[in-house]
């Protein structure tokens, strides 16, 4: 029997009326992801703290619009944040075909009419700077992720990077890529203070074209 984390309270007050789909995902990854290779086994027992609310807190910073999750995964945070913001049109770019799979899966189940799937690497990405945000969690480190993901932004797009405790080095470590890629107003917000027990970390950068 798996042993799965008890909903915390603070989910009502995160997801509010989208609660039951976000119950119906973490249910579904709870019970399948480790042995589709989605989750370790490890898990299942912080599968809310830390990996759906860590996700789901981050969903009011978006803009309206078009958003691209890069290496979405199992789903965190793409899907998450599809359910916690059905106004927003989510992209979830994923090269392995297991995890295109799922996350197809997932969206039809849950009827989540805001989601494309797509398979493919970020940088094969074709349709040139038109997303109005990106979004990553667990890919790479900032100076490796910025070259994949700034390329899919509109001019005045925003990266809003999932990041851990050691965010704040990691933007002075991808100084130089940061430059290049006009990203300006690079900074770390701490979401979810009072709420969550561990708080998300976001870098957050906005892409300016040449004047």
């Amino acid at each position: 029997m798996i042993d799965v984390e008890e909903e915390p309270a603070a989910a009502s007050r995160i997801f509010g009326d989208r609660l039951e789909l976000a119950r119906q995902f973490t249910a579904a990854l709870a019970a399948h992801g480790e042995e589709r290779g989605l989750i370790g086994p490890l898990e299942p027992p912080r599968l809310w703290t830390r990996h759906v609310l860590n996700s789901a807190i981050i969903a009011p910073l978006f803009p309206a619009g078009r958003v691209g999750d890069v290496g979405s995964g199992a789903g965190l945070p793409g899907i998450v944040l599809a359910i916690a913001r059905p106004d927003i049109e989510w992209v979830l770019i994923e090269p392995m075909e297991r995890r295109v799979a799922w996350l197809s899966e997932q969206a039809q189940e849950l009827g989540l009419d805001n989601v494309e799937v797509l398979r493919a690497r970020a940088e094969d990405w074709n349709r040139g700077g038109v997303l109005d945000a990106v979004t990553a969690r667990a890919v790479s480190a900032l100076r490796t992720l910025v070259p994949l993901t700034a390329p899919l932004l509109r001019d005045g797009g925003e990266l809003i990077l999932l990041k851990g405790a050691n965010a704040s080095n990691e933007i002075t470590a991808a100084e130089k890529v940061l430059r290049k890629f006009r990203l300006s107003d690079t900074r770390v917000d701490i979401v979810g203070e009072g709420l969550l027990d561990e708080p998300s970390r976001v870098v957050r950068a906005t892409v300016r074209a040449p004047r």
